[in-house]
Order: structure tokens, then C-alpha cells, then sequence
């Protein structure tokens, strides 16, 4: 089936916004919040959840069919391009019947290869771009597959949505950002387009501009912000959901900073501190270089000597004196102890090996 649909995710003038309701609910719903974006953001993607996975039966599970045909006239209506989620090959071609402009893979799809195979194979020959959330838990590799599966299936366009990932532990947020995989989701994939979804990473209003401005702060090429035109009465995620009004307000007060710095006198200045930053960073790493031939050197004799190679006390002393020294320097507590956690567990790989050759 060929999408007749131009819209191009890679050539979006940043930051890309798309907004819209969790879920299509009524046809007057979708409607009354196309036309209130489109009247504040022209530009924007309007999106709407048309089938909603949900944890247990019986709750609102999405309009299904029906809501294409919403999103079709809020296209007709408004020019705005209109995206949604899908999970199986049928909501594909249903998609396609009614003119989606763009999908979207969810999170709990993206967790299942079968899944994300299942739509890789619908979308063979079919020129609309493709966006794809982050799994549920923090597994990047399940995030890396899913894209080789759409690439796979000749889909030009791809793009990512950070999400945030999921966490047993109790959180300000409803999903944690945890930066570092969108990060090195970046860097694996440089050339893809990704979106930050603060809504479910926040599952609130009050923390969505904070994660925005840092999203934007990363370099994202954009954000996808649901938008109601009454949260308070939306049949699913009514904490998470803003108003247009509410939608302008955050928007407006984001600062939108460039990857490269346009003029020379401060290109010039950049490049001169980052090459004190390579200076030092050469120092620092044969700094490590040579404690670890230390460890080495103590992992011999740990070895000789009938001692074990994990001591707590010694273990508890180096960490604590440490943060000490590190707090005194300007280093944060945390910061301190994932440093000297991985030195650590390097040290004892390494005196393990020396006790097993």
C-alpha cells in the first residue's frame, strides 16, 4: 500500500512538537483540541492514542476504527499532519486507509520482537516515517533491535521517542528518565531524529517543563506533550495531560539552544577549552592506568599470601575517605561513589583473574 503523505521527520524545523490527547475519546473531543493547537502551533503534529494497550482488561482500551475517521477531518479541518500508535499489522493498515501521516511504536511493543516484527512487516513498501519509544525497562538493545527491524523493512525515515523507562523504586517521576540510555541512543544512531515524551516520563504537569528544558538541553530534536482540551475528565493518563493554553505556557517559556556555536570568537574559545578537557582527560586516564597496575601488584600478593581479594573494611574506608575528599573538591556525593564503584569493581575483576591463572 502506498501512503501518498510528504511529511518528513528528518527536515522538521527543531524542536518538532507533537501534541494531542492520550486517547481519541469523542469525536467533538478531538476536534475542539486539534483546532486549539493548530490556532497556537501551525507547525505541530497532532497526535491521538486510537488503541491503547492497558495492564488489565476492562479499562478504556481505545475507539479503535472510528477514530481514524476523527483524526482524518482534524486533518482536513486544521492541515495539521495527525500521528498515532500501533501494535499490530491491522492498525498499520488501517492507519494507512485513513491517511496517518505518521506512527509510532509504543513501549510495550518495542519490549516484544514479535511485535515489532509483526509491524516491520506491514510496513514493507510503505513510505511514512516511523517513530519508536524506548522499551519499558531500561534494555537498549531491545530500543537498538526494534530500529534494525523497521530499517529492516525498508522504512526510511525513523525517528526515536524517549519515554523514560520503568523502575521498581519509588520516583518523582512515573517513569525515570535515566538519561544516559537516551544518550547513547544518540550516539549509536546520530542520524535519527528523537523526540522526548515528558508526559510519561513525568506522569504529572508540574515536572513537564523541567524535562522539556533539559530534553532541548540534549540536543532533541523535539517533544510530544499530550494535550486535552479537559484533562480532568480524559478517560486515560488525566494527570499527565495539559490544556492548549497550558501547552502554549510551557512552550513559551522553553529556551531552544543550538548544537554548534555560529560565531568564530565563540567557536574559538569552545575549541580552546575542550582542548583542556582532552589534556586532562589524557592525564586522568593514565592516572587509572597506573592504579590499576597497582591493583594488579596487590592481586599478586593477595595471591601469594592466602588473602582473599574483597575486604569490606578496606573496601568502606577507600569509599568513605573518598566522598570526603571529593565533597572538599566540588564533587558531589554521587557522583563520587559510581566513580569509585566502577574503579573498584575493575580492581576486583582484575585480582580475581590473577586468583584463577
Amino acid at each position: 500500500m502506498k501512503n501518498t503523505n510528504k511529511i518528513s521527520i528528518l527536515n522538521l524545523e527543531k524542536p518538532v512538537l507533537i501534541a494531542g490527547p492520550c486517547s481519541a475519546e469523542t469525536e467533538i473531543q478531538v476536534m475542539q483540541t486539534a483546532k486549539q493547537i493548530a490556532e497556537r502551533f501551525p507547525n505541530a503534529i497532532f497526535r491521538a492514542g486510537v488503541w491503547k494497550p492497558r495492564t488489565r482488561p476492562n479499562a478504556f482500551e481505545g475507539v479503535g476504527e472510528p477514530a481514524l475517521k476523527w483524526l482524518q477531518r482534524a486533518k482536513e479541518e486544521t492541515g495539521l499532519p495527525v500521528s498515532t500508535e500501533v501494535a499490530t499489522a491491522e492498525h498499520v493498515e488501517l492507519a494507512l486507509k485513513y491517511g496517518v501521516d505518521l506512527l509510532w511504536v509504543g513501549a510495550r511493543s518495542t519490549v516484544n520482537p514479535f511485535s515489532v516484527q509483526e509491524i516491520a512487516n506491514a510496513l514493507r513498501g510503505v513510505d511514512i516515517p516511523v517513530l519508536i519509544k524506548n522499551p519499558v525497562h531500561p534494555d537498549l538493545q531491545l530500543w537498538v533491535g526494534a530500529v534494525e527491524r523497521i530499517a529492516g523493512a525498508g522504512v526510511k525515515e525513523i525517528g526515536l521517542i524517549h519515554r523514560g523507562f520503568h523502575s521498581p523504586t519509588t520516583s518523582a517521576f512515573r517513569n525515570k528518565p535515566t538519561w544516559e540510555l537516551a544518550i547513547e541512543m544518540k550516539r549509536q544512531f546520530p542520524d535519527l531524529p528523537m523526540i522526548c515524551d515528558p508526559s510519561h516520563i513525568c506522569g504529572n504537569t508540574e515536572l513537564i517543563p523541567l524535562v522539556a528544558q533539559k530534553a532541548l538541553d540534549l540536543d532533541m530534536s523535539g517533544l510530544m506533550l499530550e494535550t486535552h482540551i479537559h484533562p480532568d475528565l480524559a478517560w486515560s493518563d488525566a494527570k499527565q495531560q495539559v490544556t492548549p493554553e497550558h501547552l502554549q505556557q510551557i512552550i513559551g517559556n522553553l529556551k531552544a539552544r543550538t548544537a554548534e556555536v555560529a560565531d568564530e570568537t565563540g567557536k574559538n574559545a569552545l575549541s580552546e577549552l575542550r582542548e583542556n578537557i582532552n589534556k586532562l582527560d589524557t592525564d586522568l586516564l593514565q592516572m587509572l592506568s597506573e592504579r590499576m597496575q597497582v591493583a594488579r601488584k596487590i592481586g599478586e600478593f593477595k595471591k601469594n599470601n592466602g588473602v582473599t581479594v574483597l575486604q569490606v573494611a578496606r573496601w568502606d574506608e577507600v569509599l568513605n575517605t573518598r566522598i570526603s575528599a571529593g565533597e572538599m573538591l566540588g564533587l558531589g556525593k554521587d557522583f563520587v561513589t559510581r566513580l569509585y564503584s566502577l574503579i573498584h569493581r575493575e580492581s576486583i575483576d582484575i585480582q580475581n583473574q590473577l586468583m584463577n591463572s
